[in-house]
């Protein structure tokens, strides 16, 4: 790769904050294309996360900055003055909370406003009329003013979103759809750079399976927040210029929910395989165990509860086994307590948690991995237990059929599907694996040639490498066609400066009646406290966002059963898991971290 691309990664609620599938994928691309100038534009919940990376960032990274979701008001206006808006600026925010052919290049230029205040909006007449309208169109049924504060609620992160300052790019690469994708969206209508869109699990789909099993929202509004999620990834679509997915089920999906299919391309995932052919092998302790390894974050989404309980009833049939639960515990406290105490209420013995640990240092030890998990994308930890020749049970989720049967080979099993939160299905898989050392060896090197196939980091670098390229030379290839231009428009028209090739045509929008003016006698009386007071909103609060974690794709589901403490994050993979606790190792040195509300 020449080097001329400036790369903006755009990420929710992982790198570099937390470990895990997307975080990883994240770091070795960057690492990947040393030559490449990236910056990195993350979104996490709010400042208290600032500057705490968890990654040692590439010297070719050479900015940071951060938006966030549940930010401060900064310019409210001491004097209460409602938001003047234009006619085209008002439909253009009625079209987006009505979802009626939304205009988001005007939605764009209003919140680039200098000192606007989004209490004063949020608060006011103009948004007061617009969710009056919505809610007579659509749901007359609940009852209004918690349907107006729910509004405010739900716009309140995405109007932090628009008024980011997004920094200069050539090329915004998000690895997600949702407000990663608007980030990507308002750059591409600002600055006319490339967009690229890398979904490691379908962003929309993910979100709607967590709003249907929530407890924190109930009834309209779980239809609500799913259209809103829809919004975000259909305007991504709409302005990518290439949508990349991990497998083609994951494509089929895209051009179900509205990416053009032409858009459209798989790109797996790749791992670097150096060091994988040396691994430690087992000890002389580990001789008298089944050793059954399982890489992962001790989150909800991973299902260890399922994991613990499916491996106590084998247990019981084949003492010889011992499960090693490796990898961090500190994202989900409760959940991670709640999973000791299961151990200790089944008194199962040898089960292990190691916490944060180098991998190698343990998958040559293993006689098989598992993963248990929920949701997933194309995970990582399959593809490093290929690496080390093991075998791995799985649940049906995400690419894991792919990864585990195959997809156009004919190299043989890998190892065994089972349906999610099935300990019978699990734990009769455990048995199969553990009673059968031949079949254990066969899975694993039938996993190790379709490794070794396509799914080397050295592949995956090769396809992005192609990809990169292509916007190269398309910018270069722009900036001859724009220099030959203005040479030709001076000779031809002499000081007349030409006009842009783009030219934007805009919808002529009806004037708002003056008659709606009557219905706005009722919204001070549903209170006019300052954006501060209504953020602890109970159930409908956008600090109910905290705790999900890494991956856009595998990045939101670590949303909790009896809290609404799970909106602020797997906001993907990668994704939408836990914000909470992601570690103290910030680098407090990073020179570039940037405050990113318009400040």
């Amino acid at each position: 790769m020449a080097g001329y691309l400036k790369v903006c990664i755009v990420a929710e609620g992982c790198y570099p904050y937390v470990v895990g599938g997307v975080s990883s994928w994240i770091h070795s691309l960057i690492n990947s294309f040393p030559e490449t100038e990236f910056i990195l534009l993350t979104i996490v919940a709010n400042r208290s996360f600032r500057g705490k990376f968890v990654y040692e960032l590439p010297e070719n990274l050479s900015e940071v900055h951060e938006l966030y979701l549940e930010d401060e008001d900064w310019y409210q206006n001491k004097k209460g003055k409602s938001i003047k808006m234009s006619d085209d600026e008002y439909h253009a925010l009625r079209s987006l909370v009505l979802n009626q052919r939304i205009d988001w290049h005007t939605l764009f230029e209003f919140f680039r406003r200098p000192n606007l205040s989004l209490n004063d909006l949020l608060m006011g007449p103009e948004f007061f009329r617009i969710v009056m309208d919505c809610y007579t169109l659509n749901y007359s049924q609940v009852v209004f003013s918690d349907f107006l504060w729910t509004m405010r609620s739900i716009y309140l992160p995405l109007f932090h979103t628009l008024m980011m300052d997004v920094p200069k790019a050539d090329l915004y690469h998000c690895v997600a759809t949702g407000y990663a994708g608007v980030l990507g969206s308002m750059a591409h209508d600002r600055h006319g750079s490339r967009l690229l869109i890398s979904e490691h699990g379908i962003y929309t789909r993910e979100r709607e399976e967590e709003l249907i099993k929530a407890k924190w929202v109930k009834g309209i509004y779980k239809n609500i927040w799913i259209e809103q999620f829809r919004k975000m990834s259909k305007l991504a679509y709409e302005k990518a210029d290439l949508v990349t997915s991990l497998y083609e089920h994951a494509r089929e999906l895209q051009i179900e929910l509205g990416c053009p299919a032409a858009k459209t391309m798989v790109t797996p995932n790749g791992i670097n395989i150096d060091g994988f052919d040396s691994l430690p092998q087992k000890t002389e302790e580990d001789g008298q165990f089944i050793n059954i390894g399982a890489v992962l974050r001790v989150t909800p989404i991973k299902d260890v509860k399922t994991m613990i309980q499916a491996f106590a009833y084998a247990k019981s049939r084949q003492p010889k086994l011992k499960l090693w639960v490796m990898g961090p515990y500190d994202e989900d406290k409760e959940y991670a307590e709640e999973c000791f105490d299961l151990v200790e209420a089944m008194q199962i013995k040898d089960i292990v948690f190691t916490g944060r640990i180098n991998v190698k240092e343990y998958l040559g030890r293993m006689d098989m991995t598992i993963l248990t998990s929920i949701s997933e994308g194309q995970p990582l930890t399959i593809l490093e237990s290929y690496a080390a020749h093991r075998p791995v049970i799985a649940t049906d989720v995400g690419n894991c059929r792919g990864l585990l049967y195959g997809e156009g080979d004919d190299f043989g099993e890998a190892g065994i599907l089972t349906h999610i939160m099935n300990i019978e299905e699990i734990s009769h898989a455990i048995l199969e694996l553990s009673n059968n050392s031949e079949r254990r060896l066969r899975m694993g090197e039938n996993g190790y040639r379709r490794l070794m196939q396509k799914y080397k980091i050295s592949d995956m670098k090769k396809k992005y490498n192609e990809i990169y390229n292509k916007f190269e030379d398309e910018m270069l290839q722009d900036e001859e066609d724009i220099a030959e231009s203005v040479l030709a428009g001076e000779q031809e028209y002499g000081e007349e400066s030409l006009e842009s090739k783009e030219v934007r045509v805009e919808e002529t929008l009806p004037r708002r009646e003056d008659s709606e003016d009557e219905s706005l006698e009722d919204w001070a009386d549903l209170g006019d406290e300052p954006l501060d007071d209504w953020a602890d909103l109970g159930d409908d609060s956008l600090d109910d966002w905290a705790d999900l974690g890494d991956d856009a794709s595998d990045d939101w589901a670590d949303l909790g059963d009896n809290t609404s403490d799970d909106w602020a994050a797997d906001l993907g993979d990668d994704s939408l898991d836990d914000w909470a606790d992601l570690g103290d190792n910030a680098s407090d040195d990073w020179a570039d971290i940037e405050d990113t509300a318009r400040s």
